[in-house]
């Protein structure tokens, strides 16, 4: 498929809009234009990729009013990756246009605009309390691997006590290591480190020791 399969159906949605559309005027591929209004301007492109977006930024020294157009694609992949570009073009204050190639209908993901953000202060508060409780700086930025979370820190802590212990109840878990989740981190057993050995007493699961044993953890002392 070539861009020019794109610009009949975006030309024929602009002019049902009411613009005059010509294509290649300078360096951009649609040009639409209503009387008493700035010009719209439309990049084609036959997927994403950041050269669009490169394209479409730097059509904004033209007009404030600039779109990206792709054509629609099938299944929950490309629909992911619909939703991840439409926030993206939002954030640079780009339009997002859609084709749908087998009727040549357009929908549009988004309008070009200025990006207002909005923080959820659930997510801050999180990142927050991680940042808080996690011990030293264990990880390396942009690692892709395992990382050492304030709870998988807890979870270690838990282990070496049973490794040098012994079946231990929550309590004293607690005390000894300072996790005050400890009873719960050990009942929810989420890494299956621990077994259950009667009412509130907790012991090392192989899985544990071999954790630990891959850790080069030792027994707390």
């Amino acid at each position: 498929m070539h861009e020019t399969a794109l610009y009949p159906p975006v030309k024929a949605f602009l002019e049902a809009a009411g613009y005059e559309v010509k294509a290649e005027i300078g360096p951009a591929d649609v040009v639409a234009l209503r009387a008493g209004e700035d010009p719209v301007i439309v990049e084609l492109k036959t997927a994403f990729s950041l050269a669009l977006f490169h394209q479409g930024v730097a059509r904004l020294s033209v007009s404030d009013r600039v779109y990206l157009a792709v054509p629609r694609g099938t299944g929950r992949r490309w629909l992911k990756a619909l939703g991840e570009n439409t926030r993206l073009a939002r954030r640079l204050g780009l339009g997002l246009m859609v084709v749908r190639l087998s009727d040549g209908q357009v929908e549009i993901a988004c309008d070009p605009g200025p990006y207002a953000p909005r923080k959820s202060a659930p997510r801050q508060r999180a990142l927050m309390q991680e940042f808080a409780k996690r011990q030293g700086d264990p990880n390396m930025g942009g690692t892709n691997g395992q990382r050492m979370t304030a709870y998988r820190q807890d979870a270690i802590a838990c282990a070496r006590h049973l490794l040098g212990a012994g079946p231990s109840r929550g309590a004293a878990v607690k005390a000894a290591t300072g996790v005050a989740r400890a009873t719960t981190l050990m009942r929810d057993n989420h890494y299956g480190w621990f077994e259950k050995q009667g009412t509130g007493i907790y012991a090392l699961s192989e899985t544990g020791r071999a954790a630990l044993e891959e850790a080069g953890c030792r027994p707390n002392s």
